[in-house]
């Protein structure tokens, strides 16, 4: 690998599912400290780091509740530590998508979503840049957004929105975070690949497929190649940006 990152401490959040583990490995292969932080998925996140350490890299795996304000502050406050005081990037993966109607849709069930997968991106961002903006080179924070957001599916209402207010809220943090020295950018992927999806989704997947000009689902690498540029010295004049990772399907017509 070409070492892009190498020197950086990166903390990327729900890396035990698939990817955030594939945006944790490509940091790593590209030579950044990696924490990986989980909810629940601690043997997931933890085969991850073992892998990083084993090929001489540095990795820990962090537990956090993100749906809470002070585990979020928390979980950004260790991952500096174990860095020795240092956090370069981060990266806002952590995120639920259930399926629900609207019409039978409870307030709670709405906030379930959006405090995943928004509140948390506002509250461990917040942390971030605190130790950030106070640190020779500031920092890199990168929001997992979805091409959901503008791109909605029935169903995902609560999902859409939140990944809406995501793209915006590091537009907003781009312009108010600039000035010391910390961006702030969006990642928009179409459909990952994830064991079983095939199987559990067949006409979805090749519909997707037939609609993507690259003909192919997204892996979790390419997610972490998008990170991995936006984190890097080649995005230093790049901020307040949504980049679009989805084989070209929101470019083609919706009709």
């Amino acid at each position: 690998m070409s070492g892009l990152l190498a020197g950086q401490v990166a903390l990327v959040t729900g890396a035990g599912g698939g990817i955030g583990r594939g945006i944790a490995a490509r940091f790593a292969e590209e030579g950044a400290a990696v924490v990986l932080h989980c909810r629940t998925r601690v043997e997931s996140a933890g085969e991850v780091a073992s892998r990083i350490r084993e090929s001489g890299g540095r990795a820990v795996v962090m537990r956090a509740d993100l749906t809470d304000e002070g585990e979020c502050r928390r979980v950004v406050a260790e991952a500096a530590e174990w860095g020795g005081g240092r956090l370069t990037a981060l990266v806002n993966n952590a995120g639920v998508q259930p399926t629900r109607e609207l019409a039978g849709m409870t307030v709670a069930q709405w906030r379930a979503v959006v405090d995943t997968n928004l509140s948390s991106v506002f509250a461990c961002t917040q942390a971030a840049a605190e130790i950030m903006r106070g640190q020779s080179g500031g920092g890199s924070v990168t929001h997992i957004a979805s091409i959901e957001a503008s791109r909605p599916a029935p169903l995902h209402a609560h999902y859409s929105a939140s990944k809406a207010a995501v793209v915006m809220h590091a537009r907003s943090a781009a312009l108010e975070y600039g000035p010391f020295g910390i961006r702030v950018n969006s990642v928009s992927p179409g459909l990952i690949h994830r064991e079983g999806l095939e199987e559990a989704w067949p006409e979805g997947v090749r519909r997707w497929e037939g609609a993507a000009p690259l003909g192919r689902l997204g892996r979790p690498e390419d997610v972490g190649d998008a990170c991995v540029f936006l984190a890097s010295g080649l995005a230093s004049w790049v901020t307040g940006h949504e980049l679009v990772v989805d084989g070209g399907v929101s470019a083609g017509s919706g009709w």
